[in-house]
């Protein structure tokens, strides 16, 4: 990326989802994937309003036209409500290297659906790059899975990939018109509205979490959620959604190294060749072609 902040919000994306496995999985031993996914959502949903509230009047809030909520909605019950939920529910019932493995197809579905819908096309570099780190992404879940899983944990992380891939494709023709902050405050309130009937399960899990996990997701909501979503959507305006997404490969490699840090897990040696790989992918997605990519102007 030329733009200095957008590549700075990329990094800050990447970290702050990376850190959300180790989390979520902290969270998971108090709280089920849906009143999980509601806790997450709601806490992102406030603080995002609490800042745009806070943002001068003429930055406040654009209004959105009619065109705008078909993919507002989109985006925010696919990628902000379905995903969070089918994740949290699949990493119940399959092991963490095959969730690494079957979520992280969404880049490449990304990819695919850009060029297909958004004009972004298929540069050599990107689907180079995206098959390198996909590569890298195999050999993690390889050294790390156990070879357990379910069916319906292999459907949910399939499902959780699909929703991803149609969020980022809906949310990247909305940061031309509406301001980054904006858009992740309504996709991740109308995700919280879709997740309400999650509610008394809520309630009825809270009452027997222990602070830790309450602090956990609080993390997750303010972090991962909404600082995370918003530096994402600002670095997407800067760039196609099929380079963004592969910028997403480095997560599972990260995500591998605070596990290490925090949770004590050494990695193997494939995770570590993996990620290895990861990097090599991105940095080759990242490349420029000789024929100049045409991205649509974003608003400053």
């Amino acid at each position: 990326m030329k733009n200095p902040l957008a590549a700075a919000a990329a990094a800050v994306t990447v970290l702050l989802w990376a850190s959300s496995f180790v989390a979520i999985r902290h969270v998971g031993n108090d709280l089920s994937a849906g009143p999980m996914a509601l806790a997450r959502l709601l806490v992102g949903s406030v603080l995002l309003g609490a800042f745009l509230l806070l943002r001068p009047a003429e930055q406040r809030w654009h209004r959105p036209v009619r065109r705008d909520w078909p993919p507002l909605l989109a985006c925010g019950l696919l990628w902000f409500g379905a995903y969070n939920v089918a994740l949290n529910a699949a990493e119940r019932r399959v092991d963490a290297g095959t969730a690494a493995m079957l979520v992280h197809i969404a880049p490449l579905l990304i990819a695919v659906l850009a060029g297909l819908t958004l004009g972004e096309g298929f540069p050599r570099q990107l689907v180079l790059g995206s098959a390198v780190a996909f590569g890298g992404v195999l050999l993690i879940g390889s050294s790390t899975s156990t070879g357990r899983a379910e069916i319906w944990g292999v459907v949910l992380c399939v499902a959780g990939a699909v929703s991803y891939a149609v969020g980022v494709v809906t949310q990247k023709p909305l940061l031309g018109r509406l301001p980054a902050a904006q858009v992740t405050w309504l996709a991740c309130t109308i995700g919280t509205v879709a997740c309400l009937p999650f509610a008394p399960g809520l309630v009825r899990e809270l009452g027997t979490a222990g602070p830790a996990a309450i602090w956990w997701v609080v993390y997750l909501g303010a972090f991962p959620t909404a600082l995370g979503f918003t530096t994402w959507a600002i670095a997407l305006r800067h760039t196609t959604a099929g380079k963004m997404g592969a910028t997403t490969y480095l997560v599972p490699m990260l995500a591998i190294l605070m596990a290490w840090l925090l949770l004590g897990e050494t990695p193997a040696g494939l995770a570590i060749a993996g990620g290895a790989l990861c990097l090599v992918g991105v940095a080759v997605s990242r490349t420029r072609s000789r024929a100049r990519e045409r991205v649509p102007a974003a608003r400053a």
